[in-house]
């Protein structure tokens, strides 16, 4: 009987040993977008037979680093990286490549030369293109005239800047538009509460807000509800169509948002994770498309979901 245990757990040991497994540092768990987007990570995962770890980075590059390091040293078979700082990649990308482990970064995309190396890939959006087509939208709502301000993501994020270089771009194209304040509130609701309210408190004359994500374009709505502001007096556009979006949308207060695919993004990672691990061909870069959501294509988007 001894012998038959022993030989059992050998087996559940070796079996947990051979397990293929995802590595995934994501760059903040608290976050809408990104939560659909593991969501979606762990559906693909499971659906395929590999199992998946997921570690959250807090915001933090130094923390990411040793996540990866730690997930290289277990030997996953691959590793998704959703980046703290686009800038600051480097590190671990060498880590994976010295490992010869499969790299897909994800949704942010690195602004170094990491993509050059071998099994290093990229699965994402065009964020400018999504930054063009909220101002676009915004603009024919103000009927090509009004003070715009821009509520900036994270610093440290190349989505933030390509995001903000596609609104200023379509907005230049309208004389009567007008960039009047940009600053950051880190993607994050509650420091959109706190700027929209320190602009509107400290007199700014806005006729529309671009925020580069849904969460900063919420935490502006709800400035603005708490200072007796109606959303037809300032309207408010945002990106990625999270489900709060959508909801606000319905209520009638969010004008705009853009439709970043998180089930896109996060299960084209796992699949090209995947397929990197089993020696498979895989495109470098692969781009998914955003979509246009306003009052009037709700309900389109909607039955297409």
């Amino acid at each position: 009987m001894k012998r038959l245990l022993l030989g059992a757990a050998l087996a559940a040991t070796c079996t947990t040993a051979m397990a293929q497994s995802i590595g995934v540092s994501v760059a903040w768990f608290d976050d809408n977008f990104l939560t659909s987007m593991r969501q979606a990570m762990a559906a693909e995962a499971e659906a395929q037979g590999y199992e998946i770890q997921f570690l959250d980075a807090q915001g933090d590059i130094g923390r990411q680093l040793s996540q990866v390091q730690s997930l290289a040293a277990q030997g996953v078979d691959a590793i998704i990286i959703n980046p703290v700082d686009t800038a600051a990649t480097s590190r671990m990308t060498g880590e994976a490549v010295l490992q010869s482990i499969p790299l897909v970064y994800v949704n942010r995309e690195p602004e170094g030369n990491d993509l050059e190396q071998d099994g290093v890939v990229f699965v994402g959006s065009d964020q400018k293109v999504s930054g063009e087509m909220q101002m676009r939208a915004l603009a024919e709502q103000l009927n090509g005239e009004g003070n715009v301000a821009i509520m900036l993501g994270e610093l440290s994020s190349g989505a933030t800047h390509q995001r903000t270089e596609g609104v200023k771009e379509v907005a230049a194209e309208y004389p009567g538009i007008e960039i009047i304040a940009e600053q950051p509130a880190d993607y994050q609701r509650t420091k959109a509460i706190d700027l929209m309210t320190n602009w509107v408190v400290g007199g700014q004359e806005i006729n529309a807000i671009a925020a580069n994500n849904d969460e900063m374009a919420i935490g502006a709505l709800n400035a603005m509800r708490q200072l007796g502001i109606s959303p037809d007096d300032i309207i408010v556009g945002g990106i990625d169509a999270t489900r709060d979006a959508i909801e606000s949308m319905q209520s009638g207060e969010l004008a705009v948002t853009v439709f970043q695919d998180p089930v896109g993004q996060g299960g084209g990672a796992v699949k090209a994770a995947i397929d990197l691990a089993e020696g498979n061909e895989v495109e470098k870069t692969t781009m998914v498309p955003f979509q246009l959501v306003t009052p009037e294509t709700l309900e389109e988007f909607l039955a297409n979901q």
